[in-house]
């Protein structure tokens, strides 16, 4: 389980990457982001409020295994 409601996971080889929410107890896949506007709808569907400010505040949102907003593998 982790600490932050949103996990943006590594980068896939076909670019994009996984997105999941930890809401009601589970972790739950949103989808595929391409972009900083995918991870935007993401968020705001997730309910959090100012969406867009959320991209980078650590209490909302946990890049892992890649740099923020970076969208295709290396």
């Amino acid at each position: 389980m982790t600490s932050t409601p949103i996990v943006v996971h590594r980068p896939s080889i076909s670019g994009g990457r996984r997105v999941s929410v930890h809401r009601h107890g589970r972790d739950e896949i949103l989808g595929t982001a391409y972009s900083d506007h995918d991870l935007v709808v993401f968020l705001e569907a997730a309910g959090v409020a100012d969406a867009e400010l959320g991209l980078d505040d650590p209490r909302w949102v946990e890049w892992r295994d890649g740099p923020a907003h970076e969208w295709s593998a290396a």
